[in-house]
């Protein structure tokens, strides 16, 4: 009897199979004073749509941004988690202040339970300027995050890594005013443009001597009113970084800690 070919006593060669399973998508959404964005953004933290926006319910209690939540991210695609960036100081998934839409109703409430029962998804919770700084840092020195529009935002980074909020926004400012009423929306429309980017700069100068920050990034709505130019120091972002922050905060275990 012959002895069959080698070919034919090899075992069959292995085919090498196809990862069809889908990795996470994360919903990003940026609350802002006036307005409410969000996108859906896929593996690689880009946005598989364009953002959506509608008006930030006025006036804006716990279960009526809930629900404005839920109604604005309808026609967006599917999502596995959920990243929420909230204009305020957050803590252990709870909402501590909330000087756009009043304390007082607000304090407390675990704004990651009430979407978690909504969705059915797992959530995460950090203030807006923290997030919005996640994806544009550098991850060198010292970082400090500015944002403007309805009021003031701040977010401060070491190496890369998010110090302890600082609600630097209610911090005295000039003559009486903190730092919302000096450089927010309100402020902008009553002052011009020119002064307003004056008091921007002393803005600057005082927290660089507060901080002696490395980098400076700006950004929020009002943003587009800057008439500072861009430097090796000072770098203006994208309003969208607020929804593509969501992506950073899920991205590494154990998400980033508020607070």
């Amino acid at each position: 009897m012959k002895k069959p070919p080698p070919s034919s006593l090899a075992p069959p060669a292995k085919t090498k199979r196809r990862n069809t399973a889908r990795r996470p998508r994360t919903l990003g959404i940026d609350v802002g004073g006036t307005g409410l964005k969000a996108s859906v953004l896929n593996a690689r933290g880009k946005m598989m749509v364009h953002r959506v926006r509608v008006d930030t319910p006025s006036p804006c209690p716990p279960q009526a941004l809930v629900k404005a939540l839920v109604d604005l991210v309808k026609p967006l695609p599917a999502f596995d988690r959920v990243a929420v960036g909230f204009p305020g100081y957050v803590r252990a998934e709870k909402v501590i202040t909330a000087p756009e839409f009043g304390n007082r109703i607000w304090r407390g409430f675990d704004l990651v339970k009430a979407l978690q029962a909504r969705w059915g998804k797992p959530v995460r919770l950090l203030n807006d300027a923290d997030m919005q700084g996640l994806p544009v840092i550098g991850g060198q020195g010292l970082e400090l995050v500015i944002t403007l529009g309805t009021g003031v935002g701040t977010a401060l980074f070491r190496d890369g890594e998010l110090m302890p909020h600082l609600e630097l926004a209610h911090h005295p400012a000039h003559q009486g005013a903190d730092y919302n009423g000096y450089l927010g929306k309100k402020a902008l429309k009553q002052v011009g443009r020119k002064k307003w980017n004056r008091r921007v700069r002393r803005m600057i100068g005082v927290l660089h001597d507060l901080f002696n920050f490395d980098k400076l990034y700006i950004g929020g709505g009002n943003a587009r009113n800057i008439t500072l130019k861009p430097n090796a120091h000072l770098k203006l972002i994208s309003n969208q970084d607020g929804i593509l922050g969501g992506f950073m905060l899920w991205d590494q275990p154990g998400g980033v800690k508020a607070g």
